[in-house]
Protein backbone atom coordinates (compact mmCIF):
# COMPACT_ATOMS: atom_id res chain seq x y z
CA UNK A 1 0.00 0.00 0.00
CA UNK A 2 1.46 3.84 -0.86
CA UNK A 3 2.25 5.63 2.27
CA UNK A 4 1.58 9.37 1.87
CA UNK A 5 4.87 11.51 2.88
CA UNK A 6 4.54 13.94 5.56
CA UNK A 7 4.22 17.73 4.56
CA UNK A 8 7.16 19.61 4.54
CA UNK A 9 7.25 23.53 5.15
CA UNK A 10 8.05 24.30 1.64
CA UNK A 11 5.37 22.26 0.40
CA UNK A 12 2.60 23.37 2.57
CA UNK A 13 3.75 27.46 1.98
CA UNK A 14 4.23 26.37 -2.42
CA UNK A 15 0.35 24.69 -2.39
CA UNK A 16 -0.84 26.74 -0.18
CA UNK A 17 -0.72 29.93 -2.88
CA UNK A 18 -2.40 28.03 -5.36
CA UNK A 19 -5.64 29.19 -4.46
CA UNK A 20 -7.02 31.28 -1.50
CA UNK A 21 -8.80 28.63 -0.60
CA UNK A 22 -10.30 25.29 -2.53
CA UNK A 23 -13.16 24.60 -0.08
CA UNK A 24 -14.15 28.37 -0.52
CA UNK A 25 -15.30 27.40 -3.92
CA UNK A 26 -18.13 25.27 -2.78
CA UNK A 27 -19.97 28.07 -1.88
CA UNK A 28 -22.67 26.64 -0.13
CA UNK A 29 -24.54 27.78 2.38
CA UNK A 30 -27.28 25.26 4.15
CA UNK A 31 -25.93 24.03 7.44
CA UNK A 32 -22.73 25.54 8.42
CA UNK A 33 -21.37 24.26 11.80
CA UNK A 34 -18.82 26.39 13.11
CA UNK A 35 -15.58 23.93 12.61
CA UNK A 36 -15.24 20.71 10.58
CA UNK A 37 -14.16 17.43 13.25
CA UNK A 38 -10.78 16.11 12.32
CA UNK A 39 -12.29 13.10 10.39
CA UNK A 40 -15.86 12.24 9.28
CA UNK A 41 -17.66 9.02 9.20
CA UNK A 42 -14.81 6.73 10.32
CA UNK A 43 -16.86 4.48 12.80
CA UNK A 44 -19.00 3.66 9.96
CA UNK A 45 -16.62 2.47 7.83
CA UNK A 46 -15.65 -1.34 7.64
CA UNK A 47 -12.52 -2.33 9.43
CA UNK A 48 -9.94 -5.35 9.76
CA UNK A 49 -8.31 -6.13 5.90
CA UNK A 50 -9.51 -3.40 4.34
CA UNK A 51 -7.18 -0.77 2.60
CA UNK A 52 -7.46 2.55 4.41
CA UNK A 53 -8.49 5.81 2.55
CA UNK A 54 -9.03 9.35 3.51
CA UNK A 55 -11.37 11.50 1.17
CA UNK A 56 -11.50 14.88 1.46
CA UNK A 57 -14.31 17.01 0.95
CA UNK A 58 -14.64 20.67 -0.62
CA UNK A 59 -17.69 21.93 2.33
CA UNK A 60 -19.24 20.99 5.04
CA UNK A 61 -21.59 17.79 4.70
CA UNK A 62 -24.47 17.90 2.84
CA UNK A 63 -26.81 16.80 0.02
CA UNK A 64 -23.93 17.26 -2.71
CA UNK A 65 -21.98 15.32 -0.92
CA UNK A 66 -24.20 12.39 -0.71
CA UNK A 67 -23.00 9.42 -3.27
CA UNK A 68 -19.82 9.23 -1.15
CA UNK A 69 -21.43 8.97 2.49
CA UNK A 70 -23.86 6.73 0.22
CA UNK A 71 -21.01 4.21 -0.71
CA UNK A 72 -19.86 4.48 2.92
CA UNK A 73 -23.22 3.95 5.15
CA UNK A 74 -24.40 0.70 2.56
CA UNK A 75 -21.23 -0.78 2.24
CA UNK A 76 -20.03 -0.51 -1.45
CA UNK A 77 -16.88 0.93 -0.56
CA UNK A 78 -16.14 -2.18 1.28
CA UNK A 79 -16.93 -4.17 -1.22
CA UNK A 80 -14.08 -2.47 -3.25
CA UNK A 81 -11.95 -3.57 -0.18
CA UNK A 82 -11.46 0.22 0.90
CA UNK A 83 -12.44 1.70 4.58
CA UNK A 84 -12.89 5.41 3.72
CA UNK A 85 -12.97 8.19 6.20
CA UNK A 86 -14.59 11.46 4.90
CA UNK A 87 -12.59 14.43 6.15
CA UNK A 88 -14.97 17.25 5.97
CA UNK A 89 -13.72 20.35 4.10
CA UNK A 90 -14.73 24.13 5.15
CA UNK A 91 -14.13 27.76 4.38
CA UNK A 92 -10.72 27.98 5.58
CA UNK A 93 -9.94 24.38 3.81
CA UNK A 94 -7.14 24.38 1.71
CA UNK A 95 -7.60 20.60 -0.66
CA UNK A 96 -4.50 21.22 -2.76
CA UNK A 97 -2.43 21.68 0.84
CA UNK A 98 -4.07 18.57 2.10
CA UNK A 99 -3.67 16.60 -0.99
CA UNK A 100 -0.20 17.26 -1.92
CA UNK A 101 0.81 17.37 1.66
CA UNK A 102 -0.42 13.73 2.00
CA UNK A 103 -2.78 14.46 4.97
CA UNK A 104 -6.19 12.45 2.30
CA UNK A 105 -5.45 10.33 -0.55
CA UNK A 106 -8.11 11.63 -2.84
CA UNK A 107 -9.91 15.58 -2.44
CA UNK A 108 -12.91 16.87 -3.73
CA UNK A 109 -12.04 18.97 -6.51
CA UNK A 110 -12.92 21.62 -9.26
CA UNK A 111 -12.13 22.13 -13.06
CA UNK A 112 -10.42 25.04 -12.98
CA UNK A 113 -8.19 24.61 -9.85
CA UNK A 114 -7.34 21.34 -11.85
CA UNK A 115 -6.08 23.47 -14.77
CA UNK A 116 -4.26 26.03 -12.46
CA UNK A 117 -2.48 23.52 -10.39
CA UNK A 118 -0.96 22.37 -14.11
CA UNK A 119 0.13 26.00 -14.46
CA UNK A 120 1.90 26.25 -11.11
CA UNK A 121 2.99 22.79 -11.82
CA UNK A 122 1.37 20.89 -9.10
CA UNK A 123 1.33 16.96 -9.87
CA UNK A 124 -2.01 16.36 -9.22
CA UNK A 125 -4.74 15.09 -11.34
CA UNK A 126 -8.23 14.28 -11.82
CA UNK A 127 -9.59 10.95 -12.35
CA UNK A 128 -13.43 11.32 -12.38
CA UNK A 129 -16.07 14.14 -12.03
CA UNK A 130 -19.42 12.97 -10.23
CA UNK A 131 -20.62 16.61 -11.62
CA UNK A 132 -21.48 17.10 -15.39
CA UNK A 133 -22.63 20.54 -14.27
CA UNK A 134 -21.33 23.07 -12.17
CA UNK A 135 -23.91 24.08 -9.41
CA UNK A 136 -22.30 27.27 -9.25
CA UNK A 137 -25.64 30.46 -9.49
CA UNK A 138 -26.00 34.22 -9.33
CA UNK A 139 -29.14 35.21 -7.12
CA UNK A 140 -31.38 37.85 -7.95
CA UNK A 141 -34.11 39.71 -6.48
CA UNK A 142 -37.69 39.30 -7.92
CA UNK A 143 -39.56 42.02 -9.86
CA UNK A 144 -36.00 43.87 -10.51
CA UNK A 145 -35.53 43.08 -14.50
CA UNK A 146 -33.42 40.06 -14.32
CA UNK A 147 -33.81 36.86 -16.35
CA UNK A 148 -30.61 36.85 -17.28
CA UNK A 149 -27.01 37.32 -16.64
CA UNK A 150 -26.88 40.07 -19.32
CA UNK A 151 -29.30 41.83 -17.06
CA UNK A 152 -27.12 41.92 -14.14
CA UNK A 153 -24.81 44.55 -15.71
CA UNK A 154 -23.94 47.47 -13.62
CA UNK A 155 -25.80 45.55 -10.06
CA UNK A 156 -23.87 44.96 -6.68
CA UNK A 157 -22.75 41.01 -6.77
CA UNK A 158 -21.97 39.49 -3.85
CA UNK A 159 -18.98 36.82 -4.62
CA UNK A 160 -15.83 35.08 -2.83
CA UNK A 161 -12.49 35.62 -2.92
CA UNK A 162 -12.22 32.26 -5.18
CA UNK A 163 -14.63 33.25 -7.87
CA UNK A 164 -11.87 36.00 -8.45
CA UNK A 165 -9.82 32.68 -10.02
CA UNK A 166 -13.13 30.42 -10.76
CA UNK A 167 -16.02 32.41 -12.62
CA UNK A 168 -15.85 35.82 -12.42
CA UNK A 169 -13.20 35.88 -14.97
CA UNK A 170 -15.43 34.25 -17.20
CA UNK A 171 -18.19 36.64 -16.18
CA UNK A 172 -15.93 39.29 -17.31
CA UNK A 173 -14.73 38.67 -20.65
CA UNK A 174 -18.04 36.96 -21.98
CA UNK A 175 -20.77 39.34 -20.49
CA UNK A 176 -18.62 42.55 -19.57
CA UNK A 177 -18.85 42.33 -16.13
CA UNK A 178 -16.34 44.81 -14.10
CA UNK A 179 -14.23 45.40 -10.88
CA UNK A 180 -17.04 47.91 -9.71
CA UNK A 181 -19.97 45.47 -9.62
CA UNK A 182 -17.84 42.98 -6.77
CA UNK A 183 -19.15 42.82 -3.64
CA UNK A 184 -17.13 41.26 -0.95
CA UNK A 185 -19.51 37.91 0.20
CA UNK A 186 -19.00 36.42 3.61
CA UNK A 187 -21.48 33.03 2.91
CA UNK A 188 -24.43 35.30 4.84
CA UNK A 189 -27.23 36.72 2.99
CA UNK A 190 -27.63 39.61 5.05
CA UNK A 191 -26.62 42.32 2.59
CA UNK A 192 -27.80 40.99 -0.33
CA UNK A 193 -31.50 40.37 1.40
CA UNK A 194 -31.03 44.44 2.69
CA UNK A 195 -30.33 45.48 -1.28
CA UNK A 196 -33.23 44.53 -3.97
CA UNK A 197 -30.66 45.58 -6.89
CA UNK A 198 -27.88 43.62 -5.58
CA UNK A 199 -27.47 39.75 -7.09
CA UNK A 200 -25.17 37.22 -4.85
CA UNK A 201 -23.02 33.39 -5.71
CA UNK A 202 -24.45 30.65 -3.96
CA UNK A 203 -25.05 26.43 -4.89
CA UNK A 204 -28.12 25.59 -6.50
CA UNK A 205 -29.31 23.42 -4.66
CA UNK A 206 -28.65 25.44 -1.04
CA UNK A 207 -28.77 28.98 -1.16
CA UNK A 208 -32.34 29.55 -2.98
CA UNK A 209 -33.86 27.59 -0.05
CA UNK A 210 -32.12 29.41 2.28
CA UNK A 211 -33.24 32.63 0.69
CA UNK A 212 -36.51 31.77 0.50
CA UNK A 213 -36.69 30.83 4.06
CA UNK A 214 -35.12 33.96 5.13
CA UNK A 215 -36.54 36.88 2.84
CA UNK A 216 -39.54 35.25 2.38
CA UNK A 217 -39.96 35.19 -1.65
CA UNK A 218 -38.72 33.47 -4.51
CA UNK A 219 -35.49 34.85 -6.03
CA UNK A 220 -34.53 34.49 -9.39
CA UNK A 221 -31.54 31.50 -10.40
CA UNK A 222 -29.13 31.92 -13.37
CA UNK A 223 -26.81 28.50 -13.54
CA UNK A 224 -23.96 29.82 -14.76
CA UNK A 225 -23.69 26.11 -16.59
CA UNK A 226 -26.65 27.93 -19.07
CA UNK A 227 -24.30 30.36 -19.92
CA UNK A 228 -21.24 28.78 -21.12
CA UNK A 229 -19.41 28.18 -17.69
CA UNK A 230 -18.46 24.70 -18.24
CA UNK A 231 -16.13 23.34 -15.85
CA UNK A 232 -16.48 19.80 -14.37
CA UNK A 233 -17.11 19.99 -10.23
CA UNK A 234 -16.80 17.82 -7.57
CA UNK A 235 -14.52 15.59 -8.86
CA UNK A 236 -11.88 13.11 -7.62
CA UNK A 237 -8.71 14.08 -7.66
CA UNK A 238 -5.46 12.51 -6.41
CA UNK A 239 -1.87 12.88 -6.57
CA UNK A 240 -0.04 11.26 -9.80
CA UNK A 241 2.31 9.56 -7.45
CA UNK A 242 -1.06 7.24 -6.36
CA UNK A 243 -1.60 7.13 -9.95
CA UNK A 244 1.32 6.19 -11.03
CA UNK A 245 1.99 3.94 -8.05
CA UNK A 246 -1.40 2.19 -7.20
CA UNK A 247 -3.95 2.54 -9.95
CA UNK A 248 -5.99 -0.45 -8.68
CA UNK A 249 -6.74 1.69 -5.73
CA UNK A 250 -7.58 4.92 -7.80
CA UNK A 251 -9.81 2.14 -9.85
CA UNK A 252 -11.35 0.81 -6.69
CA UNK A 253 -12.23 4.24 -5.17
CA UNK A 254 -13.67 5.74 -8.22
CA UNK A 255 -15.72 2.45 -9.33
CA UNK A 256 -17.25 2.71 -5.70
CA UNK A 257 -17.70 6.42 -5.24
CA UNK A 258 -20.05 6.39 -8.76
CA UNK A 259 -21.79 3.08 -7.62
CA UNK A 260 -22.43 4.90 -4.70
CA UNK A 261 -23.49 7.80 -6.44
CA UNK A 262 -26.13 6.00 -8.42
CA UNK A 263 -27.51 4.50 -5.13
CA UNK A 264 -27.97 7.69 -3.27
CA UNK A 265 -30.20 9.00 -6.43
CA UNK A 266 -32.08 5.96 -7.34
CA UNK A 267 -32.14 4.37 -4.03
CA UNK A 268 -33.25 5.37 -0.68
CA UNK A 269 -30.91 7.70 0.07
CA UNK A 270 -31.75 7.42 4.06
CA UNK A 271 -28.15 5.71 4.47
CA UNK A 272 -26.16 8.60 3.39
CA UNK A 273 -28.20 11.19 4.55
CA UNK A 274 -27.93 10.13 8.31
CA UNK A 275 -24.15 9.78 7.88
CA UNK A 276 -24.19 13.13 6.40
CA UNK A 277 -26.36 14.75 9.92
CA UNK A 278 -24.07 12.97 11.89
CA UNK A 279 -20.87 14.72 10.54
CA UNK A 280 -23.19 18.03 9.76
CA UNK A 281 -25.59 18.25 12.80
CA UNK A 282 -27.07 21.62 11.29
CA UNK A 283 -28.07 20.02 8.42
CA UNK A 284 -31.89 19.37 7.77
CA UNK A 285 -33.42 16.93 6.48
CA UNK A 286 -35.43 20.01 4.43
CA UNK A 287 -32.00 21.06 3.29
CA UNK A 288 -31.20 17.49 1.96
CA UNK A 289 -34.26 16.79 -0.44
CA UNK A 290 -34.55 19.97 -1.54
CA UNK A 291 -30.35 19.73 -2.41
CA UNK A 292 -31.47 16.25 -3.80
CA UNK A 293 -33.76 17.17 -5.98
CA UNK A 294 -32.48 19.83 -7.44
CA UNK A 295 -29.69 17.92 -8.21
CA UNK A 296 -32.02 15.79 -10.39
CA UNK A 297 -34.03 18.38 -12.20
CA UNK A 298 -30.75 19.96 -13.65
CA UNK A 299 -28.95 17.16 -14.87
CA UNK A 300 -26.31 18.28 -12.42
CA UNK A 301 -24.81 14.70 -12.05
CA UNK A 302 -26.51 12.86 -14.55
CA UNK A 303 -26.28 14.55 -17.91
CA UNK A 304 -24.46 14.80 -21.30
CA UNK A 305 -21.80 12.44 -21.75
CA UNK A 306 -22.90 10.94 -18.00
CA UNK A 307 -25.92 9.30 -19.88
CA UNK A 308 -24.44 6.98 -21.97
CA UNK A 309 -20.91 6.56 -20.29
CA UNK A 310 -22.01 6.63 -16.72
CA UNK A 311 -21.84 9.08 -13.87
CA UNK A 312 -18.10 10.13 -13.51
CA UNK A 313 -18.05 10.60 -16.64
CA UNK A 314 -15.50 12.68 -18.67
CA UNK A 315 -14.13 13.91 -21.54
CA UNK A 316 -11.29 15.57 -23.59
CA UNK A 317 -13.05 18.07 -25.23
CA UNK A 318 -14.89 19.38 -22.47
CA UNK A 319 -11.89 19.92 -20.86
CA UNK A 320 -10.54 21.58 -23.71
CA UNK A 321 -13.32 23.91 -24.47
CA UNK A 322 -13.15 24.86 -20.47
CA UNK A 323 -9.55 25.27 -21.13
CA UNK A 324 -9.57 27.51 -24.08
CA UNK A 325 -12.16 29.73 -21.87
CA UNK A 326 -10.19 30.42 -19.01
CA UNK A 327 -7.19 30.98 -21.69
CA UNK A 328 -9.57 34.12 -23.38
CA UNK A 329 -10.54 35.27 -20.27
CA UNK A 330 -6.54 35.35 -19.63
CA UNK A 331 -6.94 33.39 -16.40
CA UNK A 332 -4.21 30.81 -17.69
CA UNK A 333 -1.37 30.85 -20.04
CA UNK A 334 -1.86 29.58 -23.54
CA UNK A 335 1.11 27.36 -23.02
CA UNK A 336 -0.30 25.11 -20.30
CA UNK A 337 -0.89 21.60 -21.30
CA UNK A 338 -4.26 20.99 -20.01
CA UNK A 339 -4.45 17.22 -21.07
CA UNK A 340 -1.82 17.12 -17.53
CA UNK A 341 -4.94 17.77 -15.48
CA UNK A 342 -7.42 14.86 -16.10
CA UNK A 343 -6.73 11.35 -16.86
CA UNK A 344 -9.63 8.94 -18.58
CA UNK A 345 -8.41 5.81 -17.27
CA UNK A 346 -10.63 5.75 -14.70
CA UNK A 347 -14.12 6.22 -16.13
CA UNK A 348 -16.30 6.17 -18.82
CA UNK A 349 -17.23 2.45 -18.75
CA UNK A 350 -20.83 2.76 -19.52
CA UNK A 351 -23.69 3.49 -16.89
CA UNK A 352 -24.69 -0.28 -17.18
CA UNK A 353 -21.36 -1.31 -16.16
CA UNK A 354 -21.69 1.46 -12.94
CA UNK A 355 -25.27 -0.16 -11.79
CA UNK A 356 -24.63 -3.81 -12.39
Amino acid sequence: MWHPQQISRRKFVRYGSLLVGTGVAAACGGGTPEAPPASGSAESAPTGELQAVTFGTNWYAQAEHGGFYQAIATGIYADHGLDVTVQMGGPQVNGTQLLMGGSVDFFMGYGSDALQAVQEGIPKVTVASMFQKDPQILIAHPDQGVASLEDLQGKPIYISSAANVTYWPFLAAKYGFTEDMKRPYNFNPGPFLADQTSAQQGYLSSEPLSIRQEGGFEPVVLLLADYGYDPYSTTIETRQEIVDNDPDLVQRFVDASIKGWYSYLNDDPTPGNELIKQDNPEMSDEQIAYGIAKMKEYGIVVSGAAADMGIGAMTDERWKSFYDKLVDAEVLSSEVDYTQAFTLEFVNKGAEYYQS
